[in-house]
């Protein structure tokens, strides 16, 4: 099992604790902060741990090249590509304000530090953990000086290969123990043949000591319950207030009754996960006491016969006697008394009966 560590103040992640469900509103605010506390308040009413958006100080993420690209698509908010980021960064003071907002409402907020200068920032802003989005997952410069602020650690895995996960590992787990992977493709909306929920065990064979997750940009909600059934402990799912808004993450997201539909769920299933012993369980004493079957003589046994096989066989029984796995043990056993065709083979009709053990 998964080593447990704090991934925010009192709550812990991993081992047997319940999934971290983060509410990944990233970029899909539209650049606008009433509709980004909108959607701070809405992760908290869907049951999310988390509220996250994406942080960038641009001129440290782009190249001046890059930023000057034309950008025509149809969810542009700019005539250039850096036109268009700018549109879509909050301030510092504005990130101040949406960090407060969470506080007051009770939902932890965190963003993806997309560059290291963005990184310094969020650790001055004293986000519970730090997101490392896929993009940086290869940067081994960022994540060894991310490592080092000490904070815990949630690094995506889209578009990387698992000797470079390797790598990763090697990098930040001697300098911070507190962090966990999730299994991620890079494709907006992904299709389910490319997810490869698979990897979630990969993962958890090669790196046992740390908890494993899954980031996820599929439609609906079925593969990330699916990814908490095998072992999830931290879930992140794109959220959006309306998927026909302008912006190529909002096909990918969620809906407000898709994100409480998916919490509800992951926690249902946390609890069908259960117990790894299989018994007969207190539930299914009703069950078993009315359709439970019975050894029934199959034909008149007299008092001092030895049972054989063919005398025997199981049915409902009234009252309950021997169960139907007992009905080999009886072969070769005396009778004490008459048993009529069809009734129940009880203890008292078996000379010096001794039940078995299960072990």
């Amino acid at each position: 099992m998964s080593r447990e560590f704090e991934l925010c103040p009192g709550r812990r992640v991993g081992g047997e604790q319940p999934c971290f469900i983060i509410a990944e509103i990233g970029q899909n605010h539209q650049g606008d902060m009433a509709i980004a506390k909108r959607m701070i308040r809405m992760a908290k009413d869907c049951g999310a741990d988390c509220a996250k958006f994406q942080k960038s100080e641009l001129e440290y993420k782009f190249n001046k090249k890059a930023l000057e690209r034309p950008y025509t698509s149809k969810h542009s908010w700019g005539k250039t590509y850096g036109e268009h980021k700018r549109h879509l960064e909050f301030s510092h003071d504005q990130y101040r304000e949406l960090k407060k907002y969470a506080e007051e409402i009770g939902i932890f907020f965190t963003a993806s530090g997309m560059d290291e200068m963005a990184v310094e920032f969020l650790h001055e802003l004293d986000v519970p953990f730090f997101k490392v989005g896929s993009g940086d997952t290869n940067n081994f410069p960022y994540l060894e000086k991310t490592a080092k602020k000490g904070r815990p650690m949630v690094i995506s895995s889209g578009m990387q290969s698992m000797k470079t996960m390797h790598q990763v590992y090697q990098i930040v787990k001697p300098i911070n123990p507190n962090f966990c992977f999730l299994q991620c493709t890079s494709a907006y909306p992904l299709q389910p043949e490319d997810v490869n929920l698979r990897v979630i065990w990969a993962y958890q064979s090669a790196f046992p000591d740390i908890p494993i997750g899954y980031s996820g940009h599929e439609t609906g909600i079925a593969i990330s319950v699916a990814a908490v059934a095998m072992g999830a402990k931290v879930v992140e799912r794109h959220v959006t207030l309306d998927k026909t808004w302008k912006g190529s993450d909002h096909q990918a997201s969620l809906e407000p009754n898709e994100l409480s539909e998916l919490v509800k769920a992951i926690r249902t299933v946390e609890k069908a996960m259960g117990s790894p012993v299989k018994q007969l369980l207190p539930c299914e004493m009703a069950c078993n006491e009315k359709l439970g079957k019975s050894v029934v003589a199959k034909v008149t046994i007299p008092e001092g016969a030895v049972l054989t096989l063919d005398m025997l066989t199981v049915k409902v029984g009234e009252p309950k006697g021997f169960p139907p796995e007992a009905i080999f043990d009886l072969v070769g056993q005396k009778v004490k008394k008459n048993i009529e065709e069809d009734e129940t083979i009880t203890e008292e009709a078996v000379e010096n009966h001794v039940k078995k053990v299960k072990c």
